[in-house]
Order: structure tokens, then sequence, then C-alpha cells
């Protein structure tokens, strides 16, 4: 079985289009008017702080102040874009696409340790689940049941309530990873 990519790789491949676009209207500042109404809707959508910070990289900034209170995903898109600009090979391949079997480990790891007590991995996945609930669809009833998972609630059907098959087969999968090595 191949190794999955790491989290931040995830996040990295998730965000590419976005990464690109940064690096690039900073390569040819023509494309800055179109960037910054990418910003104006991020911010529209819940992404303030990461707008803030790609204002920052392009207003010059480019130390590791920028990336003061961002969460972790908004961290690793802030690096990658610092990163291209360094190196332009080290942007994230456009083609590449998240791998969707890494999402099921990593949001069980988590649900479990907040389960234990983890406030840290409590307040991830608080932010994950605003982030999933202004998705829509399956992503916004997965993240309306997060809490019920936290607090240990594993019975499949009532949490499938009103989810496509997609999101079934996440949650299974998720339930599955919680019911792996403990993490229940």
């Amino acid at each position: 079985m191949s190794e999955l990519p790491d989290a931040a790789e995830q996040v990295r491949r998730m965000h590419a289009p976005f990464i690109h676009a940064v690096v690039g209207a900073l390569r040819d500042r023509s494309a800055l008017p179109e960037l910054m109404r990418t910003l104006a809707a991020a911010e529209q959508q819940g992404w303030a702080r990461l707008a803030a910070a790609m204002r920052q990289i392009i207003d010059g900034k480019r130390d590791a102040s920028v990336k003061l209170g961002l969460d972790e995903e908004d961290r690793i898109i802030v690096e990658a874009v610092l990163q291209g600009l360094e190196n332009p090979a080290s942007l994230p391949a456009l083609d590449e696409k998240p791998d969707g079997r890494a999402a099921a480990p990593g949001l069980a790891a988590m649900i479990a340790a907040a389960g234990h007590g983890d406030a840290k991995a409590l307040a991830v996945l608080a932010d994950m689940a605003e982030q999933m609930l202004r998705a829509g669809g399956d992503m916004a009833r997965l993240g309306g049941i997060m809490r019920r998972l936290v607090n240990g609630e594993r019975d499949a059907d009532p949490l499938m309530k009103g989810m496509g098959p997609l999101g079934r087969q996440l949650l299974l999968d998720i339930l599955s990873e919680l019911g792996k090595a403990g993490l229940h």
C-alpha cells in the first residue's frame, strides 16, 4: 500500500490553485486586481486572517510574523506561498489532488484526542467544524456531528442521517478508524 501524504502536503495540494495564484500575482503584478478580489471573497467566506496575511505578503512582508495568529491550515498555506516566492519549484503541483483516504484517519485521531481532553485537538476540530458548516452539504452535516463524535457517539445510523453516499462513506471510515487501536 502506498504511503499517504502528511497533513501539510494534503493542505498544500488542496489549496494549490490559490497558492499558485498568489505567487503568480506577485511575480506578475498585473494579476494583483484579480487576487485582491479573491482575497475579498475569501474574507467573506471566513478566511479573514489568511487574507490579511496574504495582504502583508503582497505589501512585501516575508518574515515569520506574517504567520502570527493563523491556524495550522492557514500557516501551511502562507509557508507554501513564501517558499514558492523563494523557489517556484517548491510550489505544489496543480494536477495532484488531496488523497481522501487521509481524511478519516486524521479526523479520527483528532476526535479521539479531543475526546480524551486534548484542548488543542478540540480547538482544531471546532475550527474545522465551522469551516465544514460553511461548505454545506455532507461536509456541513459532518461538521454538525463533530461534538457528538467527540462525546463518544458511535452509532452510525443516527449520525449518517441526511448524508449522501460520500458523506456516509467518510463517516463510516472515521468510525472504523476510531474503532482501530482503541481510538474510541
